[in-house]
């Protein structure tokens, strides 16, 4: 299905979605968030995608914001709406079953650096900018970034970027643990298909329950999260990719996995 403000490709099991406002910096509206739902259930439903990738058109941004004509037009029940849409839609690209690479490049401002927070790691070109500036607009993040910074970078650092609404460059959000890497702008996509590609030759369901053991154990206790690990690590007992992965080890061959 075409999709407005989404660009969509297929590079084998690796998805790349790309925000595709450019005359808006790819801020985000109403309409954006419904597309990415969509668009992200789907990749979530096909078995041949392993990986996906999201990332902005254009060189200038990946997400410069929410959009702000449209909130400027908000009653406070709309605007409450709105930041639940926003919340929910960013919540199902958070809980994911495949792993979501942002590939930072410009502009992560506002709802783009929230729509980064929610993907599973960030890789940043060297010209990204990264903040939250909503105070400067007499407004606080809407999209869950109070909650989702802290646990990333620390109750410090988050509060100085919430408060004083000022950015980072890309070495210093590297440095705060905000991004995994710092690459130049060309190397910023092949970068990500590198790594979504070595993810992508990993066992699915392993990555699968990888990724529910770390997300699913952080909003517990230690021994909740432990408990959890135990029960998934005894589940792929179950599985031919664990078979198939240990006789490829003891043969000495490359493993061909399956996701069963």
């Amino acid at each position: 299905m075409e999709r407005t403000f989404l660009l969509y490709e297929e590079k084998g099991p690796v998805a790349i979605v790309t925000l595709n406002r450019p005359d808006k910096l790819n801020a985000i509206n109403r309409e954006v968030f419904h597309q990415l739902r969509d668009q992200f259930r789907e990749i979530g439903e096909n078995p041949a995608i392993r990986v996906a990738i999201l990332t902005g058109s254009g060189a200038k941004a990946f997400a410069a914001g929410a959009d702000i004509a449209e909130l400027a037009t908000l009653t406070p029940v709309e605007a409450r709406e709105l930041s639940a849409l926003g919340q929910s839609v960013m919540d199902g690209i958070a809980r994911q079953p495949k792993p979501v690479i942002a590939a930072v490049n410009g502009y992560a401002l506002g709802g783009g650096l929230e729509l980064a927070l929610c993907c599973h790691f960030r890789i940043a070109s060297r010209n990204a900018r990264l903040g939250v500036p909503e105070v400067t607009l007499g407004v606080i993040p809407g999209y869950a970034a109070t909650q989702r910074l802290p646990r990333l970078v620390g109750l410090g650092r988050a509060l100085e970027m919430i408060l004083t609404g000022l950015p980072l460059n890309a070495e210093e959000a590297f440095q705060a643990g905000l991004v995994n890497r710092v690459v130049d702008p060309e190397a910023l996509l092949p970068m990500c298909l590198e790594i979504a590609g070595a993810i992508a030759a990993r066992a699915p369901v392993a990555v699968r329950f990888a990724l529910e053991a770390v997300q699913r154990g952080l909003d517990g206790t230690l021994e909740e999260g432990s408990r959890l690990e135990q029960a998934l690590f005894g589940l792929l007992w179950t599985t031919e990719d664990m078979r198939e992965g240990t006789s490829a080890f003891l043969q000495k061959r490359p493993p061909a996995f399956k996701g069963r």
